[in-house]
């Protein structure tokens, strides 16, 4: 074990430094109209922004709050650069949300960092930690695991025996890296993620329900961040990875032997199936998800709710149960509505025609209609 203090120290701080109107224009290369000295400290929409907020207008929906805001600075789209408002003092720019993103580090509140090993935290003879790693409160490294330098593992959050962990890597509390996990670089588990568990595999038999072993691992690549309370399981036979770049919502489960690749995203309640091959740059909606052993195709978008149950191909949108491509779902719908639309029509000539072949009946009997 190295590069480990038992008393922590305080670092870090709330990361919040006020900022001129001319350090912002220069930060984002924007050209600057207005007050170059007027100071800003956080960032708020145009409707709740005040006179010490940086605010950003960059569509025309906005246009009615551009109108009456507050904000001291805002960074405006050329599109709207004469529009009519109260911020007087705006930053011309290209794309302002980008450059909203670039500036954001700058009012970030940063939690205070604790330095070394915290006198709680449990970490095996023959774990490995590099230069500058925090472990809080009731952290546990298990044997033979490998702590790159930098790693930030939260109070609770556990590294499994023999997993090896890249550098600059947080773990927010009670996150879990089960045994023999790999972790690239600058990864991220939100509190409650599990990544590298048993996957959901058994097989019945006469005398009752075994499970199958796991024995492939969970890789996760390079820059991945993944939320709260989501699991991505372990192969039972071959690796489970998730790609570099790749953004995981919180709430969303990957089964085991997935193949995800790089800079996808996943929103909440996402649920991919196993075996499924998710190529580069896909994206999924809220609760939609991939039936198991099929391939999403790169740059695909599976819309919010839909399910992947067949081969989708690459660079298209998917909607609806059974996923299908969005335009034929859109025409479904409609006929859909238009159906509903005539079945009362038809329903009243239904019972019309009922009536008639009745009426038709008793005249034909004798009996008075």
């Amino acid at each position: 074990m190295s590069g480990a203090s038992h008393v922590p120290q305080a670092g870090g701080g709330d990361g919040q430094t006020p900022i001129t109107a001319a350090d912002v224009a220069a930060r984002v290369g924007g050209r600057l109209v207005g007050d170059p000295a007027v100071v800003v400290q956080g960032i708020a929409p145009l409707d709740r922004a005040g006179p010490s907020d940086l605010s950003i207008l960059s569509h025309q929906r906005y246009v009615a709050w551009f109108a009456t805001s507050r904000a001291g600075v805002v960074l405006i789209d050329p599109a709207f650069e004469t529009q009519a408002g109260a911020p007087a003092t705006r930053v011309v720019v290209d794309k302002p949300m980008d450059a909203l993103v670039g500036l954001l580090s700058s009012f970030h509140r940063r939690e205070p960092r604790l330095v070394g090993v915290h006198p709680t935290a449990v970490v095996a003879p023959t774990a490995r930690l590099g230069e500058g790693v925090t472990l809080e409160a009731h952290a546990v490294v298990g044997d033979g695991a490998v702590l790159g330098r930098g790693c930030w593992i939260g109070a609770g959050a556990k590294v499994g025996a023999g997993s090896v962990i890249g550098h600059d890597v947080r773990l927010h509390p009670n996150a879990v890296v089960y045994p023999f996990t790999e972790l690239g670089d600058r990864v991220v588990l939100h509190a409650g993620a599990q990544v590298g568990r048993d996957g959901f595999g058994f097989v019945t038999r006469e005398t009752g329900v075994v499970r199958i072993p796991h024995v492939g691992r969970c890789v996760i690549e390079h820059d991945v961040e993944i939320g709260a309370n989501s699991c991505v399981d372990r192969g039972s036979v071959d690796d489970t990875v998730i790609g570099a770049g790749t953004k995981i919502d919180n709430l969303v489960q990957i089964a085991h032997n997935v193949r995800v690749g790089r800079f996808c995203f996943f929103a909440s309640q996402v649920g991919i199936a196993g075996s499924a091959r998710i190529e580069d740059g896909v994206q999924f909606g809220g609760q939609s998800g991939s039936g198991g052993h099929i391939t999403v195709g790169a740059r695909g978008t599976v819309a919010a709710r839909s399910g992947v149950i067949t081969d989708m191909p690459a660079g298209e949108t998917w909607s609806g149960f059974p996923a299908r491509p969005h335009k034929e779902q859109l025409r479904t719908q409609a006929a859909l509505t238009k159906l509903a639309r005539l079945l009362r029509p038809l329903e009243q000539l239904l019972a019309r025609v009922t009536a008639n072949v009745a009426d038709d009946a008793r005249a034909s009997s004798g009996e008075p209609t």
